[in-house]
């Protein structure tokens, strides 16, 4: 199963990206905690795409299988890049008036995450995956 790409532009994008993440989650029995990270994640990822790059694109698929749980995140969009991104990743490292949160708090949420950044180009994946018991 995947949904279309969310566009992401608005305030209200962050809103529709966060509980599509959300209902996704807890239709595959994802607990109420995961659903949680999981929209907190989407959240401070998409609203970086808008302060960041203006705009931006979220899809959000089902990737499980017989032996997990797994939606996998994509948020991409089409800016400057992060220009250091050794930097962005520490904790407290903020380019903006933020808290310096987002990258790794979102890092610690998620089982995996990756980053993909250049002039023009930035593609974060996410990842919440949970065993099922055999």
């Amino acid at each position: 199963m995947s949904l279309e790409p969310i566009p992401i532009k608005t305030q209200n994008d962050i809103l529709i990206a966060r509980q599509h993440g959300r209902e996704l989650a807890s239709q595959l029995g994802f607990r109420l905690a995961d659903q949680t990270r999981l929209a907190t994640a989407i959240s401070e990822l998409t609203r970086n795409v808008i302060k960041y790059a203006g705009e931006g694109i979220c899809l959000i698929q089902n990737a499980s299988s017989r032996n997990q749980l797994k939606i996998i995140v994509v948020v991409e969009d089409w800016g400057s890049g992060i220009p250091n991104l050794e930097q962005a990743m520490r904790d407290g490292f903020s380019s903006g008036s933020g808290l310096g949160a987002g990258l790794p708090g979102t890092r610690r949420l998620m089982q995996e995450f990756n980053v993909e950044s250049e002039p023009g180009h930035t593609r974060i994946t996410i990842a919440l995956i949970r065993p099922l018991l055999a």
